[in-house]
């Protein structure tokens, strides 16, 4: 199992989390060195509120872990492509790199022309994309037949 791996199973809980929840299946760790700083899922319906996607939670809580708002030895691990709102945080914080299971097709950054990440990040994507991509689909699934 690669590092990438390793991380991303750890996303991949934190995407069961949401769904067990009945949110969107999307889970996210921060990783600075060897260490998890930072966990969150989505927590759209439970605080009513449209911005708390799980990047925007796992930032937040990095930032708060690290004392200040930038995170660029920091590698973002979400199970689903970051949409344009999560990408702008990602610029914003200079996260140092994003690792993505999951394409979104629908709602994903890259559909955006511009590069919406910051110049030094660096992508990496497919990492699980199978598994997570799963996740989502089961998710809307069951959405659909309940």
């Amino acid at each position: 199992m690669t590092e990438d791996e390793k991380y991303m199973h750890e996303a991949l809980h934190e995407a069961s989390l949401a769904a067990s929840m009945d949110e969107v299946p999307v889970g996210a760790v921060v990783v600075h060195g060897s260490r998890i700083i930072a966990r969150a899922h989505n927590l759209a319906e439970t605080l009513t509120d449209a911005t708390a996607h799980a990047e925007m939670q796992a930032i937040t809580s990095a930032a708060n872990f690290t004392g200040g708002k930038y995170l660029p030895g920091c590698t973002l691990y979400v199970t689903v492509e970051p949409c344009p709102m999560c990408a702008g945080a990602c610029f914003w914080a200079q996260v140092g790199r994003v690792v993505y299971g999951a394409s979104d097709p629908k709602h994903g950054y890259s559909l955006i022309p511009q590069n919406l990440l910051h110049p030094k990040t660096k992508v990496t994507r497919g990492v699980l994309a199978a598994e997570c991509g799963k996740l989502m689909s089961d998710f809307f699934r069951k959405k659909r037949t309940s």
